[in-house]
């Protein structure tokens, strides 16, 4: 009963035979190989824009190299203060910036709204050069809390951004899931919402190591090359990278891998909601489900061998009341997450 990450499932078999097939003979190195072209081409046809495409391994590089090409040192990126650039990337944001600070928004939706922002930018000092510069801003789509955007609130947020000069940059480690449960296209959250730069993430939803720094602005992109490079980011076998996201776009496979990944999480939802000590957090919108629960409901479900994560108490929205003992935790489905598991889940709560 394994619901603590999806970061913990594995390769889909279409994309790991197509990291097989890419490996029979030789190859051009450093992205001048066939399949790394055609993962670029093929990111441009899922999101009907001429675009940049860079592959690089983990979240986190993709995340704060994305964020380094559109700061400066003495700039500053707005983010949500649960998002995983100011929570969970240690000072890689900061490093691979040169400095730039993170200012977060806190906000009892679980998003940053387009009021949030404008206040924000209102009450940050204009006094240079001693004050902070803001110069991007940072949404993830999923939230931290399984919550989606909409295309018109991302175009809310990303119109006001670029009134006031801000870059807009979107980390999507789910983005998969978020398009699959709003079911509008790829484009209509990123490049047709204003958009400059997502960090499209296929880890968690099936591939072995594979994200993309996708520049919608390309002027953008002008010195990303090196800056990959400088960040020990270039695969010298290029084209393990683009096998796995050509594999991984067609027919839309990362559409139905996520899919599976959002029904699991509502059939997990219904499941632990149909307990009368556990309470649904947020709501399901993508394939994360958080919860509050009593402690020792929470440490029995844990010995009895389910895997989940306590999160954390800040995280919660201001109108849900603990009780003495309760203690929130994160449950997290994925492609590979089967009835078995719901049902052994299911059996144990009864």
């Amino acid at each position: 009963m394994d619901f603590g990450s999806d970061n913990q499932s594995g390769v889909s078999p279409r994309i790991l035979q197509a990291l097989v097939d890419a490996c029979s003979g030789t190859a051009a190195s450093y992205g001048n190989d066939p399949w790394t072209g055609r993962a670029e081409s093929a990111i441009a046809h899922a999101f009907e824009h001429d675009l940049r495409a860079f592959f690089v391994a983990t979240g986190t590089a993709a995340n704060c190299l994305a964020l380094s090409a559109l700061v400066q040192p003495w700039d500053a990126v707005l983010c949500h203060r649960q998002a995983h650039v100011a929570t969970d990337e240690s000072t890689a944001p900061e490093f691979f910036t040169g400095g730039a600070r993170l200012l977060p928004i806190a906000t009892d939706s679980g998003k940053i709204t387009a009021e949030a922002l404008q206040q924000t930018l209102q009450r940050l000092p204009d006094a240079p050069p001693h004050s902070v510069r803001p110069a991007a801003l940072s949404l993830t789509q999923a939230t931290e809390n399984g919550l989606v955007y909409t295309p018109d609130e991302l175009r809310a947020l990303t119109t006001l951004a670029h009134q006031h000069g801000l870059h807009v940059h979107m980390d999507g480690a789910r983005f998969a899931n978020a398009v699959a449960t709003l079911g509008c296209t790829p484009a209509d959250l990123t490049a047709k919402a204003g958009i400059d730069v997502l960090s499209l993430g296929a880890s968690k939803n099936g591939a072995l190591a594979a994200e993309a720094v996708v520049f919608f602005n390309t002027a953008l992109a002008r010195d990303f090359e090196l800056r990959r490079k400088r960040a020990g980011q270039l695969l010298s076998k290029g084209r393990l990278f683009g096998a796995q996201f050509c594999a991984w776009l067609q027919d839309d496979h990362w559409l139905d891998l996520a899919r599976h990944a959002n029904t699991a999480a509502l059939q997990l939802a219904g499941i632990l909601q149909a307990h009368p000590d556990i309470r649904l957090a947020w709501p399901v919108q993508a394939n994360e489900v958080f919860v509050v629960m009593p402690k020792p409901l929470l440490e029995r479900l844990l010995a009895d061998g389910v895997r989940c994560y306590d999160w954390y108490a800040d995280s919660l929205p201001p109108s849900l009341v603990l009780d003495a003992q309760d203690v929130p935790a994160r449950f997290v489905t994925s492609w590979t997450t089967g009835t078995e598991d719901l049902r052994a889940l299911h059996d144990l709560l009864r």
